[in-house]
């Protein structure tokens, strides 16, 4: 991976809490002086990582976008499993062999071919129209203009 500000990892940072501990003690100064400091001193440190991470990124994004959906994997099928009952039917309650189907009968199956049809009939009407008008444009006259533009700038 890039390191998108070219610094070392490894420079001299603190790895415990006690070495923090000095920086946030009072020094003659008030609590309300000392929390806006720190408060500052927070925001620059955010507002840096803000932009380190937005560079790191847009220089990788590939390794991102496969760490994205590898997790998006991982916490679907964790939400998968863990939802799922423990018995599961073996048979399917009714096969379609058997009338699993009988709700495609004739009486309703009729309306509805006949209402797609004629929405079909008249979604290619509409087609035709659109494609006959497209027919009689003349592209002469929006060409025409520009034509004239053309050989001024030209000239």
């Amino acid at each position: 991976m890039i390191n998108p500000t070219g610094d070392e990892f490894n420079e001299e940072v603190p790895t415990s809490a006690s070495a923090d501990v000095g920086a946030f003690q009072p020094r003659n100064r008030s609590a309300a002086e000392t929390a806006s400091e720190a408060w500052e001193q927070t925001k620059e440190k955010a507002g840096a990582m803000k932009t380190r991470t937005e560079v790191f990124v847009r220089r990788n994004p590939i390794p991102i976008l496969l760490g994205a959906l590898g997790m998006g994997i991982a916490i679907g099928l964790a939400i998968r499993y863990a939802s799922t009952a423990v018995t599961k039917e073996e048979e399917p309650r009714e096969k379609i062999g058997d009338g699993g189907l009988g709700f495609l009968s004739l009486p309703f199956l009729l309306p509805l071919l006949k209402s797609v049809k004629t929405k079909a009939e008249d979604s290619a009407d509409v087609i035709k129209e659109g494609v006959d008008r497209l027919k009689n444009v003349k592209v002469s006259r929006y060409t025409k203009p520009i034509r004239k533009r053309w050989k001024a700038w030209t000239k």
